[in-house]
């Protein structure tokens, strides 16, 4: 009988799962490695599921293990260029992500038999982490600080900011809400307009990863044209497009830059002018024009005859509604701009929770909307800055205290509406901005699961990890004044890895 944790008894399975999805052996088809993915994937769901114990009565946790374990992402890239490419990597996310949920809050060893903090010092003095850094560990379940290193001085956040977006976005606007673009046409006569409701993952392409989850700009000319034949009004149709949901300069104050486009409520694809749905990439100076012409090009396609190209302007407000598309869950959405460090989403999500919180849908609106609201959750909020929703604006300041306060209430029992954020979390050596990051003998590959934040000079990595004895733990390490980027990545992965414990 192996005697071993349930959690070691995972790191083979996992090891064997990275190796076949990142490099299969060169005789080894997609449907096998498909079947050996699943295979694969069984083991380690019957793993966790015996680790965990039982799940809720009401089916909440068997809900939320059963989309974990279903999730695939590929290689995405954080703000200086960070993994990317690679083959999609199925993730054991059910194990990392719901272990110590379901467990009864008790007192269990630190790391390895260690004190905890004799296992983190020597880690966090490696020089490769700059002149400054922070940390703080703590346990979902208790609430307790199993560790911590200045864990209250602000510092600058990168990426990391994208988790506190996500949680006032889920906490304003709720799991289920979706984003919706439409069209509609002015009262007895054959204006329509192209309204933008604040969706950047609206989609113009006829295939592609996420097309078929997408709003699509394709569905939309579709019922449109249906609409405008039914009024007899396919001909002589003038097309504007309405940007007004959001207000303020649409430039993030970086400049121009291949990791995000202008901010508009109107966008297709996020602006990017290659195939691409994730990392950087060329973006368009003018995101809203460019779709309303895509739409007008695809409305011709389907019989529509326009009067001319299409033009800014204002929807009134009596406007009837000809058709809309609308976006996946907003807790969908959360997912993928966590896993792949996706700007414009983070951009847009802050903007609509300045919207529901009744600011201008701008930088500046969208910050104090954000700050709002994660002081309504009683979130430690000292010497915190909200710049922007995204993380890409140096002037950001948080502290790795409120990043551990933000993943233990997205954790924990009392808030099912934030789980998302977890379950958006990269998965270490598998999804998103890890997919490269931690190698198979770590004894954090597959376990666990952090957003990354990198500038330059900046490297934080905040997440949750299952420790040895069971316990689910949130962390933030954060580090300013790096000089060796990869250096410092793989010294936060190693504190992360630390929390995991070892094999031996």
């Amino acid at each position: 009988m192996d005697e071993r944790k349930p959690w070691q008894q995972l790191r083979k399975p996992l090891q064997l799962l990275r190796r076949l999805a990142v490099k299969p052996p060169a005789k080894l088809r997609t449907w096998q490695l498909t079947a050996v993915s699943a295979a694969v994937g069984l083991v380690v769901a019957a793993v966790a599921i015996a680790a965990a114990g039982p799940w809720d009565s009401s089916g909440q946790r068997t809900a939320e293990r059963d989309l974990a374990a279903s999730r695939e992402a590929g290689g995405g890239a954080d703000h200086a260029g960070g993994a990317g490419g690679g083959a999609p990597n199925a993730a054991p996310s059910a194990p990392s992500v719901l272990a110590g949920l379901g467990r009864s809050a008790r007192k269990a060893p630190d790391a390895g038999g260690k004190r905890l903090a004799d296992v983190l010092r020597p880690l966090m003095d490696d020089e490769k982490l700059g002149p400054e850094r922070s940390a703080v560990v703590v346990d979902v379940a208790t609430g307790e600080r199993l560790y911590g290193k200045r864990s209250g001085r602000a510092m600058t956040p990168a990426s990391t900011t994208k988790i506190a977006t996500a949680v006032a976005a889920l906490s304003a606007l709720g799991p289920d809400h979706r984003l919706t673009t439409k069209t509609v046409i002015r009262a007895d006569s054959r204006d329509v307009f192209l309204v933008g409701g604040g969706d950047p993952t609206l989609t113009a392409r006829g295939e592609g990863r996420y097309v078929s989850e997408s709003a699509s700009l394709r569905e939309l000319a579709d019922d449109t044209a249906k609409a405008l034949k039914k009024r007899g009004a396919d001909r002589d149709v003038s097309l504007s497009y309405d940007t007004s949901r959001y207000s303020g300069p649409p430039q993030h104050p970086i400049g121009p830059n291949e990791n995000i486009a202008p901010v508009s409520a109107l966008m297709a694809d996020e602006g990017r002018l290659d195939d691409s749905s994730s990392g950087p990439a060329a973006r368009t100076a003018e995101p809203a024009r460019d779709a309303a012409h895509n739409f007008a090009n695809l409305l011709r396609e389907r019989g529509i005859v326009l009067t001319a190209d299409p033009k800014s302007g204002k929807a009134p407000e009596r406007a009837a509604e000809l058709a809309r598309t609308r976006s996946q869950p907003l807790s969908a959405l959360v997912e993928r701009m966590l896993t792949h460090s996706d700007n414009d989403i983070a951009e847009a999500l802050a903007r609509e929770t300045a919207v529901a919180g009744g600011e201008p849908a701008s930088f500046d609106g969208a910050a104090k909307a954000v700050r709002a609201r994660l002081d309504k959750l009683g979130l430690p909020l000292d010497g915190a800055k909200f710049a922007d929703g995204s993380g890409l604006d140096r002037d950001d300041r948080l502290s790795a205290r409120l990043l551990a306060a933000l993943l233990k209430h997205a954790a924990g029992p009392g808030r099912p509406e934030l789980r998302s954020v977890v379950t958006g979390l990269p998965v270490a050596g598998f999804t998103g901005t890890l997919v490269n990051r931690y190698p198979d003998a770590s004894a954090g590959t597959g376990v666990v699961r952090a957003k990354t934040g990198t500038l330059t000079g900046v490297n934080s990595l905040a997440g949750t990890v299952v420790d040895p004895e069971g316990r689910l733990l949130a962390f933030a390490f954060m580090t300013t004044g790096t000089t060796d980027p990869q250096g410092a990545q793989s010294a936060l992965d190693a504190m992360a890895s630390a929390l995991a414990g070892r094999d031996d």
